[in-house]
């Protein structure tokens, strides 16, 4: 018997500075059959991050998507942007040890990725560690509570 695989709908944004490792992840996540809804940007010209950040960000929080990969130069002020949206728990990942904790104590609905930090591999990498993991719940249920109701 096969295994149903799990499709899910992510919301893409980006800057200028993430925009070739956004095309990448964009068709990495297509190769794997999920959705995605591409907030922008659209070129490597020079933009405001926020008002893409902010638009993939509200998808997520309206439960217009499942979850949201957003990207920058660093990642830093892209999850700064995305975590003003209520309901966001943007966290920026570095490395496959970051994308899991993000997902298994804080229930990461979102993650940040800077195209100047890392590799494009590792960024797929810690793209398909944070989706393998599991919210613990317990003890961060209690946490995750607190967080949303600021």
């Amino acid at each position: 018997m096969t295994e149903k695989k799990n499709i899910l709908k992510f919301a893409l944004g980006t800057d200028h500075a993430g925009y070739k490792y956004k095309e990448s992840i964009k068709e990495h996540l297509h190769n794997q059959g999920h959705e995605t809804k591409d907030f922008g940007t659209f070129s490597e010209d020079s933009v405001d991050y926020p008002d893409f950040i902010v638009p993939a960000a509200e998808a997520v929080s309206q439960s217009l998507v499942d979850l949201a990969i957003v990207l920058g130069g660093s990642g830093n002020g892209e999850a700064m942007a995305a975590n003003k949206v209520k309901g966001v728990r943007c966290a920026l990942c570095w490395s496959e040890e970051t994308a899991k904790l993000a997902k298994e104590h804080n229930n990461a609905n979102i993650i940040a990725i800077g195209e100047r930090q890392i590799s494009c591999d590792l960024a797929i990498k810690i793209i398909d560690t944070w989706l393998a993991a599991d919210f613990e719940g317990g003890r961060h249920s209690r946490r995750i509570q607190m967080l949303d109701s600021l």
